[in-house]
Formats: structure tokens, C-alpha cells, sequence
């Protein structure tokens, strides 16, 4: 609106009447500049909004999967961290009104962190009246985090010599002290570094590998994989028992995942898998340790279901898989198992139907298991009777109510459609579907074990495949003491630094109960001592 400014003759006007023109002019071009900085980070965050839109509600063909939002959201937020911060240079030159500041989980800075003081005295504490030095009447504190990136560091063992002076009384040297790997390179703590990288942040050998030649460190990274041979061979008796401790419960969860591994003589992957058995009796109130364990097989098969749960008797949680119908036969060695299906999977077969048709009929059906899933929710964490009494007293009723509609839906709808099919699949496991009616001790799904295998799926993202059917099992072995860790708050590099530097000082296998991750922390030290007095 200030262009007719640019067709003045200045020469003509009264010098002060020119000056102040010229100072017009020159606001007027900052805020030109300013309106257009503003339009074009205003046109950046709309793009920013229908990214996120996209993200969340975008069609399912082109839904990301969850690693993949986690991703995004990741990217979105430090672009809009940026434009926020190019925002903010805008505002200080533009006086405006004083906004309330943002509530933000900026993290937090943990007691049990090393603090390093930085003591900032001023150029000079004389006052100026001329009284002296001034008196120290206060402080102020502030905390920020520093990382400083892994530092390889060498052990240097020095075993001193000494001898008779006059050489009779022979030579005098401590014992060298014992290792996992005799000879080798690797502390138990390196170890135990590498297995957490690989199994449990999800960084495949070689680029551990490429990370530690960053640092000047060339580590193979096939020096690498035999390393976790060798971990894997020792922890295998401390898994085994582990498991061996699972099966002792009345009440397991268990589902599979798929374990790609290279298969040598065709040059392709073939597909094996990874057998998770779960236990968790937090939400009955169960004084047993939570604990999953992994198995590694070649196949789906239900032979190996038979065979991974040999020993085991009870409850068995899964998804609606065929396989696990052999443990249910009466002549099974171990005794007949009661198969509890999941509510989660019968609920994700109408959502299907709902999302993708918008059927009245999958929404009704989602109502009502959303009453079953309320009413679990109250009484999560009371004791298996009274989750019993509650299930009986209130979700019987509307488990009755459900199965009334369910058989009138199927009534008016063709097996053979979408729907159909979904309904068929529901009324085909109502049996065990409602075995958390009549047991206080069964969930209404087997969310505890499919959470224990997600970061089994981002690790095959990651390493893409095991490189042999023995890579399989080392995988299985590590990540069930990693997940077991996480699922009892146990950080799992300290556990598996101690556990190893247990297993390397002898640990004796009658003792074995004590390296569970649940009973985690020992002392790495009381163990040595007690072994070496057996």
C-alpha cells in the first residue's frame, strides 16, 4: 500500500519531510519481508498437517506401518521443531503480544546420573564501593544432558613376579583372572554390549561393526558373530532353565513369528520361525515373574508346538492358529491343554470388515466386545476370584446377549461373503473365546505375548535375516533373556554383563535358579567366591 512512495521525488521535498519517508520506506520493506517469511512458514505447517492426516487416516493401502509412523512422526517433529525455531527468529522481530509458553515433556535428567559442576565465578567479585571482596549469598543451578558417544577403552591385566632374593624360595604370581572367551579379546561387558546392540536396539552386526571402525576400531564382523556363538552357548543353560521354569505355571501365552534364514545352497531365505511362550501373572495379581522365552524352528508345523511345550500342562493362550490343536489331545504325553483364544483377533476380523465397508453389523459387533474390554479394564490387577465373580456377574450376560446376535447375523448373511467369513471365523473358537469367563487366571487375549514378540519383528526389519538355522536359535536365545529383562524392569546390558561374568567365574549349574533375570541384581563377586570354595 506504500508503493506510491517509490514515485516521489525526494529532491523535491523539505529535507525532513524526505527523511521520514525514507524511514516509511524502510519499514515497509521489513515487513514486506517479514509477511512473506510468515506466509511461506505458515504454507510449510499446513503441508506439515496433511502429512500427519495422511499418517493417521489415509487409506489403508497406503498406511505405514507402525515402525514406519514412528518414523515419520519422527521426521515430522524435527521439521516442525525447525520451523518452530525459524518462527521464533520471525517473532523477535516482530513486537507482538506475549503468548503463554507451550507445555512440552522436554525429558528429564534421572538422580542416578554422574553430575559434572561447572563453577562460572564472575570476571571480578570486588565491589565497587570499595568495601572489599563481595560475600557468596546465593547460586543458581541448571541441568542439561550431555552424551558423550561409546568409548572403547583396553584392559590391561598386570600380573606382578616375585621371587626369592636368594633364589630359593621359587616364584610367587596371582592366578590369571578367568574370561567367557579365554584368549579373546572381549570383556563380558563388550559382550554383553553387543548382544543388547543386536537383539535389543535392533543394530545387525555389521554396522556395529562400521561404528567401531569409526573409533579406529576394526572389529570384523564376522569376529562379531563368533562372539555371540560363543554368548549364545553359555546363556543356552540359563534359557533352558528359564523355559523349564515357564512350564511349571497352570496359565501360558503363545504365538509365532516368522524368522527369515538365509538357506545356502539356493541363494534365497527360507522361512523359519520363532516359537514365543509368554508368562505374566501381573494382571491377576500372580506372585510368579513374568518371562518369555523364545524357540527357533524350521517350520509351523504343530510339531513343534508339541514339542516346544513338552512338559506343560494347563492354559495355553493363542491366537486361532491350527497348530496348537495337537496339545489338545487326550492322549498327549504332558496331558491335555486347554486352548483360551484371543478377543484382540476376533475383534480385528470385524474392524477389517468395518474399516474397509463401513458395515453396520462389524460396528454393532465392535460395540459390544468394547463392553467386554471395559469391563476387563476394571478389574485388571485383582485377584483371578474376584476377576471371576466379576466376569460371571456382569460380561456372562452380555457374552449370552452376543452370542444370540451372532447366530442371528449368521443367519442373515451368506457365509461365503466378507462378513460371513469374519462371523464364521468368531463362532468357530466361542468355546475358548469364553474359557476367561469360568477362569480368573485367563485374559481375553494374548496381547502379552504378541507385545513380547514386536521387537522381534523390528530386529528381522533390521538384520533382514539370520545367516543359518544356528543364528536362529542364538537370536531366540538372547532376545528371551533381553524381553524376560524388560518385562521385569531389569536393565538388560547390567544383567547380561553380570550373568556372563557369573557363567566365565564358574558358576555352579545347582545354582543356576539365581542368574533368572527376575532375581537379577547378584553380586558377580559373592558368586566367583562361592564357586571357587566348591
Amino acid at each position: 500500500m506504500l508503493d506510491p512512495l517509490k514515485n516521489l521525488d525526494l529532491d523535491a521535498l523539505p529535507a525532513d519531510v524526505r527523511a521520514a519517508v525514507l524511514v516509511v520506506s524502510e519499514q515497509n520493506a521489513v515487513l514486506t519481508t517479514q509477511v512473506a517469511e510468515l506466509e511461506a512458514l505458515n504454507a510449510r505447517l499446513e503441508h506439515f498437517v496433511k502429512e500427519l492426516n495422511h499418517v493417521i487416516y489415509g487409506a489403508r493401502s497406503e498406511q505405514l506401518t507402525e515402525d514406519e509412523r514412528q518414523l515419520a512422526f519422527e521426521d515430522l517433529e524435527v521439521a516442525q521443531s525447525e520451523a518452530e525455531e525459524q518462527s521464533g527468529t520471525v517473532e523477535k522481530m516482530t513486537p507482538r503480544k506475549k503468548r503463554k509458553s507451550v507445555q512440552r515433556n522436554l525429558g528429564n535428567l534421572p538422580d542416578h546420573l554422574e553430575r559434572i559442576e561447572q563453577i562460572i565465578e564472575p570476571d571480578s567479585i570486588v565491589c565497587p564501593c570499595g568495601c572489599g571482596d563481595m560475600v557468596r549469598i546465593g547460586e543458581d543451578r541448571t541441568e542439561r544432558l550431555e552424551i558423550v558417544p561409546a568409548q572403547p577403552k583396553v584392559i590391561v591385566t598386570i600380573r606382578p613376579k616375585y621371587a626369592c632374593p636368594n633364589k630359593q624360595g621359587g616364584v610367587v604370581q596371582a592366578l590369571a583372572p578367568v574370561h567367557l572367551i579365554e584368549g579373546g579379546l572381549p570383556t563380558e561387558g563388550t559382550l554383553a554390549h553387543v548382544s543388547v546392540s543386536k537383539y535389543a536396539d535392533h543394530c545387525p552386526l555389521f554396522r556395529q561393526s562400521q561404528i567401531y571402525a569409526r573409533s579406529g576400531l576394526n572389529i570384523d564382523r564376522s569376529t562379531l558373530a563368533n562372539w555371540m556363538g560363543k554368548v549364545s552357548f553359555h546363556l543356552a543353560p540359563v534359557v533352558d532353565h528359564m523355559f523349564k521354569e515357564l512350564k511349571t505355571s497352570s496359565k501360558l501365552f503363545a504365538d509365532e513369528t516368522r524368522c527369515p534364514v538365509l538357506d545356502p545352497g539356493r541363494g534365497k531365505t527360507k522361512t523359519g520361525y520363532l516359537w514365543a511362550v509368554a508368562r505374566d501373572e501381573r494382571p491377576f495379581g500372580g506372585t510368579a515373574p513374568p518371562g518369555v522365552v523364545f524357540c527357533y524352528a524350521d517350520g509351523r508345523g504343530g510339531k513343534h508346538a508339541s514339542e516346544f511345550l513338552t512338559g506343560f500342562c494347563g492354559t495355553l493362550q493363542v491366537d486361532g492358529y491350527t497348530g496348537y490343536n495337537a496339545l489338545t489331545k487326550p492322549g498327549r504325553n504332558s496331558g491335555p491343554i486347554k486352548l483360551a483364544y484371543c478377543w484382540a483377533h476376533a475383534r480385528r476380523k470385524l474392524k477389517e470388515v468395518h474399516d474397509r465397508d463401513g458395515s453396520p453389523i462389524a460396528k454393532e459387533g465392535l460395540k459390544r466386545i468394547a463392553k467386554f474390554y471395559k469391563i476387563e479394564d476394571a478389574i485388571r490387577g485383582q485377584a483371578a476370584e474376584q476377576r471371576k465373580a466379576a466376569r460371571q456377574e456382569q460380561t456372562k450376560p452380555l457374552m449370552e446377549d452376543f452370542e444370540v446376535w451372532l447366530k442371528t447375523q449368521r443367519s442373515r448373511i451368506s457365509a461365503k461373503s466378507r462378513l460371513g467369513e469374519k462371523l464364521s471365523y468368531i463362532a468357530k473358537y466361542m468355546d475358548g473365546l469364553k474359557l476367561f469367563l469360568d477362569d480368573g487366571t485367563v485374559e481375553m487375549d494374548s496381547n502379552v505375548v504378541e507385545r513380547a514378540i514386536r521387537p522381534i519383528a523390528l530386529n528381522r526389519k533390521n538384520a533382514l535375516f539370520a545367516g543359518h538355522d544356528e543364528g536362529g536359535r542364538t537370536w531366540a536365545r538372547i532376545a528371551s533373556l533381553i524381553e524376560t529383562c524388560k518385562l521385569n524392569d531389569v536393565e538388560p546390558y547390567a544383567y547380561l554383563k553380570a550373568t556372563l561374568e557369573a557363567i566365565a567365574a564358574g558358576h555352579p549349574a545347582a545354582r543356576i535358579d539365581e542368574l533368572m533375570p527376575w532375581n537379577y541384581p547378584f553380586n558377580p563377586r559373592t558368586e566367583r567366591l562361592a564357586a571357587n570354595n566348591e
